[in-house]
């Protein structure tokens, strides 16, 4: 495993770049946040939070030690899938609240925007999931994609590529990887203060020390 002192695969800062992050109730979606926020945006970027969500209530156990703050509109409360953003006081416990308030507190300044993936019957269907998240990324015009991964023992061991291998496992991540015409990395969260493990195009299992 390599660490974090060769050259990082993440693309040179430049001004007002599109950052979209696959916004999800897990703990790998979390981590790739805390990612995000500490590692690749700039006040001057544009961070777009996509999501899917199929339980959102299953996020409170992994930020419940965030205070989370306002109402964030459905994927059905609007007939355009993104919204502006503006934080209020008070509202219903929603992970997307605390995805928001964290960047906020890291980045004030920071642009935020909501997209959600079309309407659409995703469980269980994680191929379709990732083509739709592939071809929202390029309607966004996004330059980069950051998404939370979970590694099996076995994809680890194997190097198991998802889509391009014999086996079940299907990685959206790798995917993602794979097929995506912007920089995409795939985190894994290493413990509260371990770092993050990175795999991109260019770079597999790039340590980055926290």
């Amino acid at each position: 495993m390599k660490s974090g002192t060769s050259p990082s695969p993440l693309p040179s800062p430049s001004p007002t770049r599109k950052v979209m992050l696959v916004a999800e109730p897990t703990r790998e979606s979390a981590g790739a946040l805390q990612f995000a926020i500490s590692h690749v945006v700039l006040e001057n970027d544009e961070l777009i939070l996509l999501a899917h969500v199929e339980n959102p209530h299953s996020w409170r156990k992994t930020f419940s030690f965030l205070h989370r703050r306002s109402n964030l509109p459905s994927p059905t409360s609007s007939s355009s899938s993104s919204s502006n953003l503006k934080i209020e006081e008070g509202g219903d416990d929603n992970f997307l609240d605390a995805m928001i308030n964290v960047c906020e507190i890291a980045h004030p300044k920071l642009c935020i925007r909501l997209e959600w993936i079309d309407n659409m019957d995703t469980k269980g269907k994680e191929k379709e999931k990732a083509k739709a998240i592939l071809d929202k990324s390029h309607k966004l015009g996004a330059d980069i994609i950051i998404i939370g991964q979970r590694r099996s023992i076995s994809n680890a061991l194997l190097g198991c590529k998802g889509p391009s291998s014999g086996l079940k496992t299907f990685d959206t991540a790798e995917y993602l990887i794979e097929k995506s015409k912007c920089t995409c990395v795939a985190v894994q969260k290493k413990g509260q203060n371990a770092g993050y493990i990175l795999n991109s195009k260019t770079h597999q299992n790039f340590w980055l020390l926290a």
